[in-house]
């Protein structure tokens, strides 16, 4: 089949972690950017290396970057040095003894259980055999039952457990250390180690490659994944959500001039790691509107990504018909912009990142080529002015899939390489072949979750969060008004207001999301505050000692994702 008659198909894998190392002592509070970085991104990456036809684009959150690079540079010189490891689970795979103190022991021991049941622990005997007896110690007054030879053979397990399925058939040490029930030697924990600087020192320069053979196109997210529209208007949440009640404050202070920072220093981060300028922009959680949109096309990107269900706000918003099967996988332009926005296939997406799991590998492949080929033989859907774009979290939906995905993307990548009716493509290279975008009068505001912003604003909790936030950035304006600060303290302190901007804060606040993951993201976002405060000079308002938001509910896939 000609090649301008086969349906372009892009593949959008997200990857993002927000900030968990404590600025005020330099360690990681939370395991989860080394541990998805030996996981998903290696296996990602390798998927793509075992097969050149496959294409792809990989976003990555600048944030992101950051932590890959500061902890490659730390375990190695870890490694090289002797200098301290940056997380204490990390640490017990080092030479220093396992801490006395009951509290610190019983947190070791409980972050070395937090993997998934059935796909991490049961699948492996010893694994599972030391959980099912670190169970019993798991509390302050029996945690002294717990060994030291046990931990360390509970966290060995804990990270070969959590080793991407691409490396645990291809690295010899694997296998070695897999063969061994416990009793690991100093000197096995710290081969453990040396596998893992290597993945994650390896981790920027294979994405890089990847980029440079053509196979995959890089993009990128406002720096730390704000939800731009937010920080451009409070009054955005009411786009879709009219009588959403909204923060005390009435608006973020100099929200936009902030949204212009994010996007600039992203654009930064990218070109220092990558080599180069993004052409294309996920912004956070697929949250656009109309000064949102207008802001990456003033900053020169090519094109950017949302929601099908945004698309239907502003096609409505747009008098323009919303149930228009045509309407839908185009892109779509701003007018006076030269900005493609793509929306995703919400329905393929969510298939992906929730629904295939549950099947066996091969069938879940079969059944997306089969959607696929069906829209490209659709008329309405198929030719020059079409492409279905699949956009997912690239990193959390694996460990729910057996072997973490791995039969499931193998045969994905081979049947959509492969297929003559379908072409697996960049967004770039879409864009090179020609698609013409549609004008767009109206974007109201929206993300790719429901189509709305509730998830991060309009319940007491996340509002609470949003007032916080703004009084910390006016006592940043007025410290960096009064030019008490010199140019590098002046950087730091923008650097952490940053941070403090994410969006993951929000997104976790809300008794609906799981206990322990709403108090772990509620106290790092008070300890980001509070670091912010430091750096300013000001005292800490006392309201920060005091928790925002509980949580009590069991959200699919412990709140980590959600269906469009």
């Amino acid at each position: 089949m000609d090649s301008q008659a086969r349906l372009p198909v892009v593949l959008l894998w997200h990857m993002h972690q927000p900030q968990y190392r404590d600025a005020l002592t330099g360690q990681y509070v939370l395991p989860w950017t080394y541990l998805h970085a030996i996981k998903d991104y290696t296996d990602m990456a390798a998927h793509l290396e075992e097969n050149p036809r496959a294409r792809a684009v990989v976003n990555f959150t600048p944030v992101l970057l950051d932590q890959l690079d500061e902890l490659a540079q730390r375990v190695n010189q870890h490694l090289v040095q002797g200098s301290p490891l940056p997380d204490p689970v990390l640490g017990l795979l080092g030479p220093d003894p396992v801490p006395t103190e009951p509290a610190q022991r019983l947190n070791l021991l409980q972050a070395c259980m937090r993997a998934h049941r059935k796909n991490l622990i049961e699948r492996f005997a010893p694994f599972l055999a030391l959980v099912t007896f670190a169970e019993q110690c798991n509390c302050l007054e029996r945690v002294g039952w717990a060994s030291d030879a046990l931990i360390q053979d509970l966290a060995v397990w804990f990270h070969l457990a959590w080793m991407g399925e691409t490396v645990r058939r291809s690295d010899p040490r694997v296998a070695t250390l897999s063969a061994q029930a416990g009793g690991f030697s100093p000197a096995q924990r710290r081969q453990l180690l040396q596998l893992i600087g290597e993945l994650l020192t390896g981790i920027i320069p294979r994405y890089r490659a990847l980029r440079d053979s053509g196979q995959c196109e890089l993009s990128v997210t406002p720096y730390s994944h704000p939800i731009l529209p937010l920080l451009f208007d409070f009054k955005a949440a009411r786009d879709t959500e009219p009588n959403a009640t909204l923060p005390q404050h009435p608006a973020y202070p100099g929200g936009a001039q902030r949204a212009e920072w994010h996007v600039a220093e992203s654009i930064r981060s990218f070109e220092k790691y990558f080599g180069r300028r993004p052409d294309g922009c996920w912004p956070a959680e697929g949250a656009v509107n109309e000064p949102t949109l207008r802001l990456l096309d003033a900053q020169g990107f090519h094109w950017a990504a949302s929601g099908a269900t945004v698309l239907r706000g502003a096609l409505a918003a747009s008098h323009l018909n919303p149930d228009a099967t045509e309407a839908y996988n185009r892109p779509y332009q701003l007018p006076g912009t030269r900005l493609h926005c793509f929306f995703r296939e919400e329905g393929l997406s969510d298939l992906i990142g929730f629904t295939y799991s549950t099947w066996r590998g091969d069938d879940a492949a079969n059944n997306l080529l089969h959607d696929l080929t069906e829209m490209a033989q659709g008329k309405n859907t198929a030719g020059p002015t079409h492409a279905v774009l699949i956009a997912l979290d690239g990193e959390n939906a694996w460990e729910y899939y057996p072997f973490n995905g791995y039969w499931f993307l193998k045969a994905m990548y081979e049947n959509l390489a492969s297929n003559p009716q379908i072409e697996l493509m960049t967004m770039s290279q879409c864009l090179e072949r020609g698609i013409q975008p549609l004008l767009l009068p109206r974007v109201p505001a929206g993300s790719w979750v429901h189509g709305t912003l509730a998830t991060w604003m309009g319940d007491a909790a996340k509002n609470l969060g949003w007032d916080l936030l703004c009084a910390a950035k006016i006592a940043f304006d007025e410290v960096i008004t009064a030019g008490t600060l010199d140019e590098p303290a002046r950087a730091a302190a923008a650097r952490q207001l940053a941070l403090c901007e994410s969006s993951d804060w929000f997104w976790w606040f809300g008794d609906y999301n799981p206990a322990e993951a709403v108090s772990q993201f509620d106290q790092l976002f008070r300890r980001q505050l509070q670091t912010l405060y430091r750096l300013l000079g000001r005292a800490a308002p006392e309201a920060l000692s005091r928790p925002i938001s509980k949580g009590s509910g069991d959200m699919e896939h412990g709140g980590v994702m959600r269906r469009a």
